[in-house]
């Protein structure tokens, strides 16, 4: 078994940031999210948190852990060493709601204003079969918290969407890729990029943000895109 104290984040924006901590202890095949589901349903019931999948599949569990973004269904307790103490906060860079939980309202907007796809054609699948798979990107807001751009331009479209407008030019699926090479092009999008790579750090799913961004602004070059 593994003991740890886990420091959460609580509070609400009208009531103000507070930690608590929270000693608990689990199997050492665990992850932090079995740590604090056992918390919420031994000790405190009040705390607020998200999750569902318990396999990096939703994106819902994305937090801070220990000032580092990441999923809380994949972080194994075996990380730590027996009796540390585990900081866990909210994402940054998105409203906050409560203790663990923000507002994915601002990606999923962006997402939804150039039309994001979520099934593409399967690459690995051999010759001219129907192969179909999910996008690679699960939204669940890491690249964006761990972004500095985002967190000093509100309306920079951020690492997920940009990654995804790349994805679209690549498989259009009946997509406007006028509009697209726009949002792209504009003050606000690839070009806002400062290549601190972060976002690729970060990501749970192998889209590597950065990279697709660096892609991205190949594309709009050769294609002569104004910026």
């Amino acid at each position: 078994m593994k003991r740890l104290k886990l420091r959460i984040a609580r509070g609400t924006p009208e009531k103000g940031l507070t930690y608590r901590t929270y000693e608990v202890e689990v199997d050492e095949k665990a992850n932090i999210i079995d740590a604090v589901h056992k918390v919420w349903a031994e000790q405190d019931q009040t705390i607020l948190f998200r999750h569902a999948c318990h396999h990096a599949s939703c994106g819902l569990c994305g937090v801070r852990i220990d000032g580092r973004e990441r999923l809380m269904c994949i972080t194994p307790v075996a990380d730590f060493a027996d009796g540390a103490e585990i900081t866990l906060e909210p994402l940054r860079n998105f409203p906050w709601v409560g203790d663990l939980v923000v507002d994915m309202t601002p990606l999923m907007q962006r997402m939804d204003a150039i039309h994001a796809a979520y099934v593409r054609r399967d690459e690995l699948t051999p010759g001219e079969g129907e192969g179909m798979r999910f996008e690679d990107c699960i939204e669940c807001g890491l690249c964006i918290s761990a972004c500095p751009i985002v967190g000093s331009d509100e309306f920079y479209q951020g690492p997920a969407p940009l990654a995804m407008m790349l994805r679209l030019l690549q498989e259009p699926r009946g997509r406007d890729l006028a509009a697209v090479c726009a949002l792209a092009g504009d003050e606000h999008g690839a070009w806002r990029c400062h290549s601190a790579m972060e976002c690729t750090e970060v990501c749970p799913s192998w889209v590597d943000p950065s990279g697709a961004i660096g892609m991205l602004r190949r594309y709009l070059l050769t294609k002569k895109v104004p910026h």
